[in-house]
C-alpha cells in the first residue's frame, strides 16, 4: 500500500496530479485545495496517499496535508458520500473550515460543494458531529497564560481535547492554549472534552 509520495509535479489536471517519483509517474486524484498547495509542473511535492484497491482498478487519492486525508476518510464514512463528493467538499472547505461548518451546523457551507446538496450537508453534520471536535480558528490569536502541555493530566478531558485538535492538524502549543482558554471560561464547572472545544471555539471566532 502506498502511504506517501515524494517527487516532482509532472502535470496537473482539473482534479488530478501526476507525480514523478524517480522516473515513475503516479496519477493521483486531488481536491482543488491540494492542487493549489502543490504548485505546478517542476515543483517538488509531497502527497499523503489514500489507496483504493478494487477488483478492476487501483486508484490513488493525494492530499497536501495529513489533516485533509483524515477528513477524506471521515467523509467517506458518512452514508452515501463517495470519493467524488468528499473531494468536492474538500475543494471548497479546507480542514479548519469544514470543522467549523460541522461545529456550527452550517449545512449550507458544505452544500456549496459541487454535487452536494443541503440534505447531504445535514447528514454529514449529523454523522460526524460526535466523531470530530470543533475546529479552532487560531490565526491572529495571541497566547494566553495557562497550563503548559506537560502539566495537563493524561487521560483527562483537557488532554483528550488537545489530542483531538492536534489530530486535526494544529500545533500542540496552539491546541493547549485554546483548551486553557476554555478551562478558564468554565470556571468551577468540570467540562468534558467536547465542551472545552466548543467554548474555546466560541471565544476564538467572536
Amino acid at each position: 500500500m502506498i502511504g506517501k509520495l515524494k517527487g516532482i509535479v509532472d502535470e496537473t489536471g482539473l482534479d488530478t496530479a501526476l507525480i514523478d517519483v524517480n522516473g515513475v509517474c503516479y496519477l493521483t486524484s486531488c481536491s482543488a485545495t491540494t492542487l493549489r498547495q502543490i504548485g505546478g509542473p517542476g515543483d517538488a511535492a509531497v502527497l499523503h496517499i489514500e489507496t483504493y484497491v478494487r477488483e478492476d482498478q487501483l486508484r490513488l487519492f493525494g492530499f497536501a496535508t495529513e489533516a485533509e486525508r483524515e477528513w477524506f476518510r471521515l467523509l467517506l464514512s458518512v452514508q452515501r458520500v463517495g470519493a467524488k463528493a468528499a473531494l468536492a467538499i474538500l475543494s471548497v472547505l479546507d480542514p479548519q473550515s469544514l470543522a467549523r461548518a460541522i461545529a456550527f451546523k452550517d449545512a449550507k457551507a458544505i452544500a456549496t460543494a459541487q454535487g452536494v446538496g443541503p440534505k447531504v450537508g445535514e447528514r454529514i453534520i449529523s454523522e460526524l458531529k460526535d466523531k470530530v471536535p470543533a475546529s479552532l480558528a487560531m490565526a491572529g490569536k495571541e497566547p494566553v497564560p495557562g497550563k503548559e502541555v506537560g502539566e495537563v493530566p493524561a487521560h483527562s478531558a483537557e488532554a483528550d481535547a488537545i489530542s483531538a485538535l492536534v489530530n486535526l492538524g494544529y500545533a500542540q502549543a496552539q491546541a493547549a492554549q485554546a483548551v486553557s482558554r476554555a478551562v478558564a471560561k468554565a470556571g468551577d464547572d468540570v467540562p468534558g472534552a467536547e465542551q472545552l472545544i466548543r467554548v474555546g471555539l466560541k471565544e476564538l471566532v467572536s
